[in-house]
């Protein structure tokens, strides 16, 4: 089953909702702003429905990026709205695509972020604010340049505090804060 044109734009667009307002709006990923700004992040839409379906479409979208130049296209976004509704089947294909990372020789190269509806991280509770920090309209994998990332990195020398900042500014704005962003 694949969606209509004008389901993909909508997909689109409330992923770029969520990036503009919460991941750069409130500075969840200081490196994200000079990549959307430059207009330099992928949005691919998967029509997947299983996880064989988007572990196919991760590798088109591994090699679609590495023949990329990182001017035009540094990051790309595998949205995936069909599938891995489950973050423990999320969680799965996560496995599966580091394994994929291996086998295509890009480990150290690319580096998969990820993003999900339900994301939790261990140790947490399933509401605890916290967890927005990796939560996204549909589930993403987020593909990126490993040499960007070490840039961006040199260019925030604090770059190891932007986890607790986070999770420090979602306590702050709380659910409602973080259910106001989102409304679009």
């Amino acid at each position: 089953m694949s969606l209509p044109a004008e389901s993909h734009d909508a997909v689109v667009a409330a992923t770029r909702h969520w990036l503009t307002e919460a991941v750069i709006g409130l500075n969840l990923c200081p490196f994200a702003k000079a990549v959307h700004v430059k207009d330099q992040i992928r949005y691919a839409v998967s029509n997947a429905v299983d996880m064989e379906s988007v572990l196919t479409d991760l590798e088109t979208e591994l090699h679609t990026l590495m023949a990329a130049s990182p001017d035009a296209v540094d990051t790309t976004l595998l949205i995936v709205p069909q599938a891995l509704d489950d973050f423990l089947d999320y969680n799965d294909c996560l496995f599966f695509a580091d394994r994929m990372l291996k086998q295509l020789r890009l480990e150290g190269i690319v580096q998969i972020a990820s993003f999900h509806p339900l994301y939790q991280f261990e140790d947490s509770g399933p509401d605890d604010i916290e967890n927005y920090t990796n939560r996204a309209p549909y589930p993403i994998l987020h593909l990126l340049r490993e040499d960007s990332i070490e840039r961006a990195v040199q260019a925030f020398p604090d770059a190891q505090e932007i986890y607790e900042r986070n999770q420090e500014t979602l306590r702050r704005i709380g659910l409602a804060g973080w259910n106001a962003l989102m409304k679009q």
